[in-house]
């Protein structure tokens, strides 16, 4: 914990949730990538991340891009050196959660985008990707109004640029049997564009 100690204390004394999520998503990723594990941001966080915080997840969740799985011991050793506690797969951390969910699922054709945190460079799953799975989730396997208001504020700031977005692969994907949202995201992306003009 030494070695980490100061920018544990960092982020425990950052007040604005999304500032110390970010650092806390850059520290934990460092650590594990100088142990040989690559990192990268999913889920709600990387909605929350998209979004500038927007949207608050509560969570950092990652999943790994190494095929060979992380040993529970090394993970539970990892986060101990940020003085963590829990696990062997969901840990508090500086009075936030971590999550390590797996092998990282990516169906975009997109790169990971990276981001540059005052604790180290994460990588977060493509923004298109994670705005076809909240379109799912918004509407299957019934509608889920807080699932659809997640969607329309990933929506907003992708019709914004504010996250750059690739909308045919964003259809492409939309489309796939994986998903088979195409109507239903090009609704709702209508239903933002209208709003904003508003």
């Amino acid at each position: 914990m030494k070695k980490n100690a100061s920018e544990v204390q960092d982020i425990l004394s950052t007040s604005d949730l999304l500032s110390r999520a970010l650092k806390l998503a850059g520290l934990v990723t460092r650590v594990f990538r100088e142990a040989g594990w690559d990192l990268v941001v999913v889920g709600g966080s990387a909605v929350e991340f998209y979004t500038e915080g927007a949207y608050m997840s509560g969570d950092i969740d990652l999943c790994r891009r190494n095929l060979n799985p992380i040993p529970l011991r090394t993970a539970q050793n990892l986060i101990g050196r940020l003085g963590g506690t829990g696990g062997p797969r969901s840990w508090q951390v500086a009075g936030l959660y971590v999550d390590l969910l797996g092998l990282l699922e990516n169906e975009a054709r997109t790169p990971c985008r990276t981001m540059e945190t005052p604790c180290g460079v994460i990588s977060i799953v493509p923004a298109e990707l994670i705005l076809v799975e909240r379109t799912l989730m918004a509407y299957y396997p019934r509608p889920d109004a807080q699932a659809r208001n997640v969607a329309k504020k990933l929506l907003a700031v992708c019709l914004q640029q504010i996250t750059p977005i690739d909308w045919k692969e964003v259809e492409r994907l939309a489309a796939s049997p994986s998903f088979d949202v195409l109507k239903q995201i090009s609704q709702l992306r209508q239903e933002v564009a209208d709003e904003i003009k508003k």
